[in-house]
């Protein structure tokens, strides 16, 4: 009942959604195991939703390419950062989009700087306590100083 009222009222309202794979299984109705199930997943949940979608890869699907399913389709490569920290990297990522999107950026470059952004915190390598921690959210605030 969730899914249906959560299709039906909230993503038609939305600029863009960011399923992981197992979230897109569940929208398109359908098992991702290549790049191409992931067009075409993402051109259903692109139908279904009313809104763009970036289908973020990981999840051991590939090296961090996720797609953007606009009008077209376009990969944005990434590269795998060994890192067992990545405790809300799909958070962060939507909401780096976000940010870019109100600094006025387009969807397209919103999401390019968005996945730099993702790479460069966990490649600054931070390391908190046992588990699998945060990234280093604040590892560019040097580099902007």
């Amino acid at each position: 009942d969730a899914i249906g009222l959560m299709v039906e009222k909230l993503l038609p309202i939305a600029t863009l959604i960011t399923p992981n794979i197992p979230e897109a299984e569940i929208l398109a109705g359908m098992k991702i195991e290549s790049p191409e199930d992931m067009e075409k997943a993402g051109r259903k949940i692109r139908e279904l939703a009313g809104c763009a979608v970036l289908m973020k890869g990981g999840h051991n699907m590939n090296d961090a390419n996720d797609l953007l399913v606009t009008e077209d389709a376009e990969w944005f490569m990434g590269e795998r950062i060994d890192n067992d920290n990545t405790h809300g990297t799909g958070c962060t990522l939507s909401s780096a989009i976000a940010s870019n999107l109100a600094k006025g950026y387009n969807l397209k470059d919103s999401v390019k700087y968005a996945k730099k952004y993702i790479s460069g915190a966990l490649k600054s390598g931070l390391n908190l306590g046992k588990g699998s921690g945060p990234l280093n959210h604040c590892f560019a605030i040097k580099e902007e100083m």
